[in-house]
């Protein structure tokens, strides 16, 4: 019979924030599968450092590339679609062996994940259980100790990758919002709040939850480096009794 595979959402990156399931799903499975960067072990393993028993497989799925290639170049995509399509069948080896595999996604597996990606390859193919996990959004707001949308609040998610005008323009339709994917973006990104007069309310959070956190308001921030693990938080002023 078939090994199962599972996308376990680890959270937005305190160890103590994985759910019981996730640690039940983590302990039990044979194989443990993870995304990182070449050479690196990746953050979503490190997660799981203190839960982990060693005994267990480990099977690295490390990207092809990160930031070397422009994200709208289509080389990128090109790498990408075929390192999922050979990490999908890597996986699937180990399925068709009966072994269940277990893969860790930072945040929630099915919210801007590579799960997703192995997925929508293999759910026709094997059997899937997907572990909910904490978002890194709700790690950054919950770290910066802002109530992100109050009463009639539309919250909306943009990725920093859009164009300056798109994010500016989505920024002023909304009540709320939280702007992902800064890196290289973050200069842009800051350019776009502006032009929507929302840097007065923006937070910046990097790192939120873990042991490198800093939270500080958009304004304060002097420089323009924005690491991978950093987001921007606008809260929403709406209807309060």
């Amino acid at each position: 019979m078939a090994g199962t595979l599972h996308g376990v959402g680890l959270g937005p990156g305190d160890p103590d924030l994985l759910t019981v399931k996730a640690v039940k799903a983590v302990q039990s499975a044979p194989v443990i599968a993870y995304f990182c960067k070449r050479g690196r072990r990746g953050h979503a393993r490190t997660i799981v450092d203190s839960w982990l028993k060693p005994e267990r497989e480990e099977l690295a799925l490390a990207y092809p590339v990160t930031v070397e290639i422009p994200f709208a170049d289509p080389r990128y995509n090109a790498a990408l679609s075929g390192f999922y399509a050979e990490s999908a069948e890597r996986i699937a080896r180990e399925l068709e062996a009966g072994r269940d595999v277990a893969l860790l996604c930072e945040g929630d597996p099915l919210f801007y994940g590579s799960f997703m990606h192995l997925y929508v390859r293999l759910k026709d193919r094997f059997r899937v259980s997907i572990v909910p996990g904490v978002t890194g959004m709700s790690g950054c707001w919950t770290a910066a100790g802002a109530p992100i949308t109050w009463g009639d609040d539309v919250l909306t998610v943009l990725p920093g990758t859009l164009p300056r005008d798109q994010l500016a323009a989505k920024l002023a339709a909304t009540d709320a919002a939280v702007i992902m994917k800064l890196g290289r973006n973050f200069p842009k990104v800051r350019e776009a709040l502006a032009e929507a007069g929302l840097t007065d309310r923006a937070i910046y959070v990097e790192r939120g939850s873990m042991a490198e956190e800093k939270v500080l308001p958009l304004r304060d921030k002097r420089d323009d480096e924005a690491p991978y693990f950093s987001m921007i938080l606008v809260p929403g002023q709406g209807r309060r009794p």
